[in-house]
């Protein structure tokens, strides 16, 4: 196995707070896991290509981030919520210090950027698919962020 794919993976694991991860595909295997004892790597054959080690979603298991208090409606539906589309570290401005792209109460277009997800040293703009007003934004600049994880409240 290539030595960079390895420490790409733990690199993975160690921004997203997952605890474990396991990517299998046929008889080609690698798992990763964090435990108190230090991180344990096993493997079997060696995995094809990088763009094949997007885990999948079943196998992102961890505690869920602790988030800041949301208004008094219940939690965020499927129709009004913004979600996480990867694994990876969610930062609400482009640079330490600098504006966040949005504010809650602030109206915001189809294609506007919302956030950033760091994932494997990557920055990803995250565009709004929806257009409104940011009713609340539901995780803390530098929280580790999950697949599916709301991340705005949209009206």
């Amino acid at each position: 196995m290539d030595i960079r794919k390895v420490k790409k993976l733990i690199e993975l694991l160690e921004e997203s707070g997952i605890a474990e991860i396991e990517i299998s595909e046929g008889e080609e295997s690698v798992r990763i896991s964090r435990y108190p004892q230090g991180m344990t790597v096993t493997q079997g054959a060696p995995l094809p290509a990088m763009g094949a080690l997007a885990p999948p979603p079943a196998a992102q298991a961890s505690a869920p981030a602790p988030q800041p208090a949301a208004p008094s409606t219940p939690g965020p539906s499927a129709d009004n919520a913004i979600t996480a589309p990867m694994v990876g570290t969610f930062y609400l401005a482009p640079a330490p210090g600098a504006k966040p792209f949005v504010q809650v109460g602030e109206e915001i277009k189809v294609g506007q950027v919302l956030c950033i997800i760091e994932a494997m040293k990557m920055m990803n703009q995250i565009e709004s698919e929806k257009e409104g007003r940011v009713a609340a934004i539901l995780v803390r600049n530098g929280e580790p962020v999950e697949f599916g994880q709301p991340l705005f409240t949209i009206e």
